[in-house]
């Protein structure tokens, strides 16, 4: 099991003002790489950082540049995409999408390339050291990325980037077209898709992104330990105090899975429940009764 210790440096870490992404990422590695030291690889992103600052503070606007986009932020992210992703080759994996170590940033930076949401995190982590401003979007299914335009600046518009593809910059019509493939013909495009991702909500993403994975393995000691970390991120997050409970009862920690259902029950009665919802609370109260016999054959 995840030492309490990590559990706690994390959620510290997850939950601090300061914007720092990677520190709390390689802290999400550590659960596949336990003995994993951190220091080479924030090193690794310091030095990212400071060789792209030079290239973005002396970047000239691109004769390209559409009109409707602040100059300065354009040519900021032409410049960091040209180093990243061209001069360092960072690139989407989408031949092994589903290979863990796309979600772990020791990886990422070793065999540069991930998923969209490392891609993002790297993305962040360096555009931040070379004084570029951009910030997360928590786009349905497919993490993206945004630059805003200055204020002030009349009929600039906010630069939404795709580090799954290059950088690629991404119109309104495009982002709907990607909502469509991701979450169906009948999601509706608006604000909330467009939503900026907090500190949490990154880290959160990229963890069930590994719990999935780690399921879909069945490897389920892994699985608990990056639900231990979800749960340090939002203690309330009934659904992940669930899902511990459920891997304990694979591992046969009966008393662990036990505490958790119990909880998960008690906490989660007040609410109006879906049929769907009863249902899977009807099952869990008889894991919950078959647990206590088993419990109770131990004492």
């Amino acid at each position: 099991m995840i030492k309490e210790q990590l559990v706690r440096s994390f959620s510290l870490a997850a939950l601090s003002p300061d914007p720092d992404l990677a520190i709390a990422a390689l802290m999400i590695a550590r659960v596949e790489y336990p003995k994993l030291d951190a220091g080479p690889y924030l090193d690794q992103l310091d030095t990212l950082g400071r060789e792209a600052r030079l290239r973005v503070e002396s970047a000239p606007t691109p004769s390209d540049a559409p009109f409707n986009v602040d100059p300065d932020r354009y040519a900021g992210v032409v410049a960091l995409n040209k180093y990243l992703f061209s001069e360092l080759q960072f690139v989407g994996n989408e031949i092994h999408f589903l290979d863990p170590r796309n979600s772990c940033l020791n990886e990422v930076l070793e065999r540069r390339t991930g998923i969209p949401i490392t891609l993002a995190l790297l993305y962040l982590e360096v555009a931040r050291r070379a004084g570029l401003h951009v910030e997360g979007v928590n786009f349905p299914g497919h993490f993206l990325l945004r630059c805003p335009a200055r204020r002030g600046l009349p009929h600039a518009e906010d630069l939404i980037l795709d580090p799954f593809h290059g950088g690629a910059l991404i119109s309104e019509n495009g982002c709907r077209d990607l909502l469509r493939k991701h979450a169906g013909a009948e999601a509706e495009f608006g604000a909330h898709t467009m939503a900026h991702a907090s500190k949490p909500q990154i880290l959160s993403r990229m963890l069930l992104n590994l719990k999935r994975l780690y399921v879909r393995m069945l490897s389920f000691p892994q699985a608990r330990d990056i639900t231990e970390l979800l749960l340090a991120v939002d203690p309330a997050a009934l659904t992940e105090l669930r899902d511990r409970g459920l891997l304990a009862y694979h591992l046969k920690d009966f008393s662990g899975a036990l505490r958790d259902l119990q909880s998960y029950l008690q906490l989660s009665a007040s609410t109006s429940l879906a049929e769907a919802d009863r249902q899977e609370h009807a099952q869990i109260w008889e894991h919950v009764k078959t647990l206590r016999k088993r419990v109770a054959s131990l004492n």
